[in-house]
């Protein structure tokens, strides 16, 4: 027995209302994921706490909530942009409760008046992706940088602010796509590079292209539109150790 119960509190009952009246208020809680709508960008969420229930004999046992339908889901956006993730099945979430009835909202947008009088109810839940228990925490969160990463961590992109630096990671390949890709400083290639399009450049000074090493070329190699692979030739040079002139 708790103390207003043993000294009869005369503010017992009116505790006991107000307790009963704060167990049907929602707030937030932790879900699992069960299915997503990337069309409507909603899914379908189980609460992950469940409720004490007494039963007609007085016995208490542990019930689960309802499963959450059609829970609007909150991706980081703003300014014409979002960054999405791909929402699967038993993702982890934070289910948060709104204080009025979203219905006229979430079907027409803008500011709408209440479809229904209902106040924290369980049927106005959005869904907040990214919390975790214990058990799923992430491994090797980066403390000095910010990270778009894979949960395994093997595939990331690293923004460092104390380096400056962007770093790529991706074990799978890179690919971009787009009409013109511009470096403003050097480039560095530690592998192979290879080209399909071609490849034309210019230098303000100096020399436009520096190779150290071999220089294998199949097909024609063409300098100031003349050409000057196997098939070059120089007229009126006769056999000896000279050097020839320059082809006019």
């Amino acid at each position: 027995m708790n103390r207003q119960e043993r000294v009869g509190d005369p503010n017992e009952m009116l505790l006991l209302a107000m307790r009963g009246a704060l167990s049907e208020v929602w707030t937030a809680l932790p879900g699992v994921i069960q299915s997503f709508d990337a069309v409507a960008m909603t899914c379908t969420v189980q609460p992950a706490i469940q409720v004490r229930a007494r039963g007609p004999d007085g016995t208490e046992s542990s019930l689960s909530l309802p499963l959450l339908v059609d829970c609007p889901v909150q991706f980081p956006a703003g300014g014409n942009c979002t960054l999405t993730f791909p929402v699967t099945p038993g993702d982890e979430c934070l289910i948060v409760f709104g204080s009025r009835c979203i219905d006229g909202w979430w079907q027409s947008s803008g500011v709408q008046a209440q479809a229904e009088p209902r106040m924290h109810d369980l049927s106005d839940g959005f869904v907040l992706l990214g919390t975790r228990s214990r058990p799923r925490a992430l491994s090797g969160v980066s403390t000095a940088s910010a990270q778009l990463r894979s949960d395994d961590g093997a595939t990331f992109i690293d923004l460092n602010p104390v380096t400056k630096k962007v770093s790529i990671v991706a074990p799978g390949g890179l690919d971009v796509v787009t009409p013109l890709a511009t470096f403003s400083k050097a480039v560095t290639i530690g592998g192979l590079l290879t080209f399909i399009g071609g490849m034309v450049g210019s230098a303000t000074s100096g020399a436009a292209a520096v190779f150290n090493g071999v220089l294998n070329v199949i097909g024609q190699i063409t300098a100031n539109g003349k050409r000057v692979d196997d098939t070059h030739t120089h007229n009126n040079v006769q056999p000896g150790s000279g050097n020839s002139g320059t082809v006019n």
